[in-house]
């Protein structure tokens, strides 16, 4: 048994208030066992009344560790929030005189072996840009519901924790619900999604750091009860960071899809998402060019405002596929802010989706 093992069977014996463990109330937080014997970690409590009562455990839990074989010194922190994270309002079904389970978004990760897959997901696609600007959030929903229109199961996971646009696009306001203590995903035109901005307030700012954000998008790979769905679209933020590595971490990515405009200047970025998700070990599927060409609605001239051609020449340098061109059009504006995704109608700029959805599916990567 490692000296970690070691020490989560000594805390699952430190009672606390309540019932449960320290272990099994999901308490530790920041394991840290240094090269001279020194451990190091966190008690997060869900508020201030509650790390006050902690503290016996705290005092227990310190002494029992220093009694382990190896052990130098142990220093132990409880904390709790300032503020409430956003909750689930759980439908009823349990807890004290029938009072159900509050659910919170929003805390450390907890500790796994590894990439895990998500029960009933087939395929997890993350869907990428090294900047933001390029339309990738708007590139997943339309995506999903040309999918959805060729009959795949499809789920969009809105990791775009700081600037989630999901529910805008999908045209969804209703908050999600649970069930015992699973969150239920909502639906519209065909796919299921969850967003960290069904539950909060518009205008409404997240202000957390790194491992906050983290916790958060490893409860929504895991809390969430996706059903059985052919593939999870994960709509990534901008740039090569917490969300983005934890994604890698925390579950079993299937690919990434990298989007782009034309342009140089987004390109560059572009290069350097598909060198994090090398580095990651997910494999890039393919780019994607979009903002491709404008064709004037009144004359029919074809212009290319951000260049063109540029992501299929890069996907070609490197190898990559290159999977297909997205026009710009206002209709993809006008239908985005109004809820009803491009790729639910018919036209020339759904034509492209579809095709792009028909290539993910005849590759096996939908």
């Amino acid at each position: 048994m490692s000296i970690r093992d070691s020490i989560m069977d000594l805390l699952a014996g430190v009672a606390v208030p309540g019932g449960g463990n320290l272990v099994s109330a999901d308490l530790i937080r920041a394991l840290q066992i240094s090269d001279d014997g020194v451990v190091r970690f966190v008690i997060e409590a869900s508020d201030p009344q509650l790390a006050k009562a902690l503290e016996p455990a705290r005092a227990e839990a310190e002494a029992r560790l220093r009694d382990l074989p190896g052990i130098t010194n142990v220093q132990i922190v409880t904390t709790a929030p300032a503020g409430k994270a956003p909750t689930v309002a759980a439908r009823s079904g349990g807890g004290a005189a029938g009072a159900p389970p509050n659910l919170t978004i929003g805390r450390h990760p907890t500790p796994q072996a590894g990439p895990q897959p998500v029960p009933g997901v087939a395929r997890i696609v993350a869907i990428g840009s090294g900047k933001g600007g390029v339309g990738k959030s708007t590139l997943t929903t339309n995506l999903a519901v040309a999918l959805a229109r060729a009959g795949r199961r499809v789920g969009v996971l809105d990791a775009d924790i700081y600037g989630p646009s999901q529910p805008r696009m999908l045209g969804i306001s209703d908050r999600p619900t649970s069930e015992g203590d699973r969150i239920q995903p909502v639906r519209a035109h065909g796919v299921v999604m969850m967003s960290l901005g069904l539950m909060m307030k518009e205008g409404e700012a997240v202000v957390w750091r790194g491992p906050m954000l983290m916790g958060a998008l490893q409860q929504m790979l895991n809390q969430v009860d996706w059903g059985e769905l052919d593939v999870l679209l994960v709509d990534l933020p901008p740039g090569t960071g917490d969300v983005q590595l934890s994604l890698c971490q925390k579950a079993q990515v299937s690919g990434a899809i990298i989007v782009s405009t034309p342009q140089d200047v987004a390109l560059i970025d572009a290069r350097r998402a598909i060198d994090m998700f090398d580095k990651l070990k997910a494999p890039v599927l393919g780019l994607v060019e979009n903002m491709s060409t404008y064709v004037c609605p009144n004359c029919g001239h074809e212009a290319h405002l951000f260049g063109h051609g540029g992501v299929a020449a890069e996907a070609r340098a490197r190898g990559l596929p290159f999977l297909g061109e997205i026009p710009l059009d206002l209709s993809v504006r006008l239908s985005g802010d109004a809820g009803q995704p491009v790729a639910a109608s018919d036209g020339p700029v759904a034509d492209a989706y579809a095709r792009l959805a028909e290539r993910l599916i005849g590759d096996g990567m939908a």
